[in-house]
C-alpha cells in the first residue's frame, strides 16, 4: 500500500518531537501529531498545531515551541521544501516537488489500491445498520441508513479495518403479533368475512399481499380457529415474506450483509432470564413494583431500565443488552450502530449495559440518521401507501436508480436533515452531483480513447516521466489527488462519508478548470510527446482515483457518457 505524504510527514514530526523530548528541550507527555491542509494554498501543503499542544504541558510560549520544532525538523530527508511558523504557533509545511511526484508515481503503480491503507491495523469492527422491523417494507429513512451504514463499512475496510456488516431482525415482540393479526383479518376478508380494522393494525397493501399468499396455501382452513393455532404460523409467514422483500430492495442498490441475526433465535440461544440472573450476580439488578430493574444510572444513564415486566416477559432493553454482549463476545473491538434520529435515547442505556458487563462502553458508537423529505423541483411530494405516512424506499429507487440514490444520501452529514429532490436526482446535466462525478471519470476515459485513436502510445511511467508537469495547476491537481487515501481515512475514522463526496466534487472541478483553461494552448494530447505522456499519466492517475473512490461509495464509474446522457447546463 502507498504511504501518503501526510503519513510520512507525521512520522517525521513524531521522530523530531521524540528527539527534542529525549534532549530535554520538550517536557511532559507528547500529544499525537495532527496535520491538515491549510485553507489557503499560500500557507503550504500541511499545517500543524502541535506546538500549541506541547506548549500547554511545557508551559512555554507556543511560538517559541513552534520555532524550536521548525529548526529541528529540517528537510525531512527531501520531503520538506520549507516550513514556517504562523499565527499563534501553527507550523506550515511546504512539500518538495520531487516528493510530490515520487508519491504520484507510487500511486500510479498501486492502481485502485492507492486509496487504501492499513491505518486500522486489522481492528475488527461490526457495523449494524438498517435492522428494520420485518413488519413492513423499507421506507426512505431506512434507505438513508442503509447507504450510510454500507459506505461507512466500505470506508473502514479501505482504511485497513476488518469489517463485518450485520442486520438485526426484530422478530420478537408485540409488533410481530400485530402483523400476524393484521394478516389474519385480511385473510378473513379474502374468505368473505366482513372486514373492520381495529386501532392496532397494519393497513399497508403489503399485508393484503401476504394474506393472499396464506389463502393460496391453506384456503379457508384457518377460519374460526383459535388465535393460538394460527398466530405463530402467520408471524413466521409474514416475517419470511417481508425479509425477502427487504433483502431484494437492499440488493437493488447494492447493499449486502455478512450476517442476519434473529432476535428470537438470539434470545433462545442466550436465554434472557439467565442473562438477567447473571446481571444480578454482578450486582446491577433490583426489584420494584413487581418488575426487575437494571440500575443503569450507575453507568451514566438518565434513568434505570426495566428488564423483566410484572408478567415475566423480558423488555426490548434486555434483548438489546444481550445482543451487544453477544457482539463483543464474538471478538469485535468496535461496534458501530446506524439508527434513526428518534433512537438517541438508546445510546446511554446500551453503553450502560456494556459497562455493567465489564466491557468498555466506548466500544459502541451510534450514528444517528436524520429524516428525509421528498421534493420535485422544490415542491413537496407525498408518496407511499400506508396512510400517507411512509415513503417506500422502492418507489424512489425505481425512479432515480441506485447510483443517484446512494450518492445523494451521503452528500450531507448523517445528522443533518435532507431534502431528496427527485427532479435533480434524475436530471441528466452537470447540475446533478452524481452525473457530475461520473462525467468526470468518463471524460478521463475519453481522453485516453482519443489518444488511442490518434496512435499515441499508452503512457508507461519511467523515472522523470512526470517532470513535464510544470504548470502550477498540474502540481496542484497532483497534490489534491494524493490526498485521496487521507480523505478515506478521515471519512472512515469520523464516520463521515460526505467527506469523500465533497472531495470527489472538488477534484473534478479542479480538473475541469485546468482542462478548460489550457485546452487551446496546453492540450493533454499535443505535438510534444514528452508533455503528452506526462499529461496522459496525470489523467490516468485521476481516472483510477475517481474509479476507486466511486467504488467505495458503491457508485458505478462509466467509461462512456455521451452528451445525450449528460449535458452542460446553462
Amino acid at each position: 500500500m502507498v504511504v501518503s505524504i501526510r503519513t510520512k510527514l507525521a512520522k517525521h514530526l513524531e521522530q523530531t518531537l521524540a528527539r527534542l523530548h529525549a534532549a530535554g528541550s520538550l517536557t511532559g507527555e507528547l500529544p499525537a501529531v495532527a496535520l491538515s491542509p491549510p485553507k489557503e494554498a499560500a500557507h503550504g501543503d500541511f499545517a500543524s498545531n502541535i506546538a500549541m499542544l506541547v506548549a500547554k504541558s511545557a508551559k512555554k510560549n507556543p511560538r517559541e515551541i513552534a520555532s524550536l520544532i521548525q529548526r529541528e525538523v529540517g528537510d525531512g530527508g527531501g520531503l520538506i521544501a520549507k516550513s514556517e511558523v504562523a499565527g499563534p504557533g501553527f507550523i506550515n509545511f511546504f512539500i518538495t516537488h520531487k516528493a510530490v511526484m515520487e508519491s504520484f508515481a507510487e500511486a500510479l503503480a498501486a492502481g485502485d489500491a492507492f486509496v487504501r491503507s492499513n491505518h486500522g491495523g486489522g481492528k475488527r469492527i461490526l457495523v449494524e445498520f438498517v435492522s428494520a422491523n420485518p413488519t413492513g417494507p423499507l421506507h426512505l429513512g431506512h434507505g438513508r441508513g442503509a447507504v450510510v451504514g454500507d459506505v461507512v463499512a466500505s470506508l473502514l475496510d479501505a482504511a485497513g479495518f476488518a469489517v463485518a456488516r450485520e442486520y438485526y431482525i426484530n422478530d420478537l415482540g408485540n409488533q410481530t403479533d400485530v402483523m400476524a393479526r393484521s394478516i389474519y383479518l385480511r385473510y378473513g376478508e379474502l374468505c368473505g368475512r366482513p372486514f373492520s380494522a381495529p386501532e392496532d393494525f397494519y393497513p399497508g397493501d403489503y399485508i393484503i399481499d401476504i394474506a393472499k399468499s396464506v389463502h393460496a396455501e391453506v384456503g379457508e382452513a384457518l377460519l374460526d380457529k383459535p388465535e393460538s393455532e394460527w398466530i405463530d404460523k402467520l408471524k413466521a409467514k409474514g416475517i419470511a415474506l417481508m425479509m425477502k422483500r427487504i433483502k431484494d430492495d437492499l440488493l437493488a442498490f447494492n447493499v449486502r450483509f455478512d450476517s442476519f441475526v434473529s432476535e428470537r433465535e438470539l434470545s433462545d440461544r442466550v436465554g434472557l432470564p439467565a442473562f438477567v440472573k447473571r446481571m444480578d450476580g454482578l450486582g446491577h439488578i433490583f426489584m420494584e413494583e413487581g418488575k426487575t430493574w437494571f440500575r443503569s444510572t450507575t453507568f451514566g444513564d438518565d434513568k434505570d431500565r426495566v428488564l423483566i415486566r410484572e408478567d415475566g416477559r423480558p423488555t426490548y432493553v434486555t434483548a438489546d443488552l444481550a445482543y451487544h454482549e453477544d457482539k463483543l463476545k464474538r471478538g469485535f473491538a468496535g461496534l458501530v450502530n446506524v439508527l434513526g434520529a428518534d433512537h438517541g435515547g438508546y445510546v446511554a442505556r446500551v453503553r450502560a449495559g456494556i459497562a455493567a458487563l465489564g466491557y468498555d462502553p466506548k466500544a459502541l458508537e451510534v450514528i444517528l440518521i436524520q429524516i428525509v423529505s421528498i421534493s420535485r423541483g422544490g415542491e413537496a411530494v407525498r408518496m407511499g401507501k400506508r396512510l400517507g405516512t411512509a415513503v417506500w424506499l422502492r418507489e424512489v429507487l425505481d425512479q432515480v436508480g441506485p447510483d443517484a440514490f446512494r450518492y445523494f444520501f451521503i452528500m450531507r452529514r448523517s445528522d443533518a436533515q435532507m431534502d431528496f429532490d427527485l427532479e435533480l436526482a434524475t436530471k441528466k446535466t452537470l447540475d446533478n452531483p452524481v452525473f457530475y462525478a461520473q462525467m468526470g471519470h468518463a471524460r478521463m476515459c475519453s481522453i485516453v480513447r482519443k489518444a488511442d485513436e490518434q496512435g499515441v502510445p499508452r503512457p508507461v511511467y519511467t523515472p522523470g516521466a512526470l517532470d513535464a508537469l510544470t504548470l502550477p495547476e498540474e502540481a496542484a491537481l497532483v497534490k489534491t489527488m494524493l490526498r485521496a487515501p487521507e480523505v478515506v481515512i478521515d471519512a472512515a475514522v469520523n464516520r463521515e462519508p460526505h467527506q469523500v463526496v465533497h472531495y470527489i466534487q472538488d477534484l473534478i472541478a479542479q480538473f475541469h478548470s485546468y482542462y478548460s483553461q489550457y485546452k487551446g494552448t496546453e492540450r493533454v494530447i499535443s505535438a510534444d510527446p514528452v508533455k503528452t505522456r506526462a499529461r496522459l499519466l496525470l489523467c490516468e492517475g485521476l481516472r483510477v482515483t475517481l474509479r476507486a473512490l466511486l467504488g467505495i461509495l458503491g457508485v458505478s464509474a462509466p467509461e462512456r457518457m455521451s452528451l445525450d446522457d449528460v449535458t452542460e447546463s446553462s
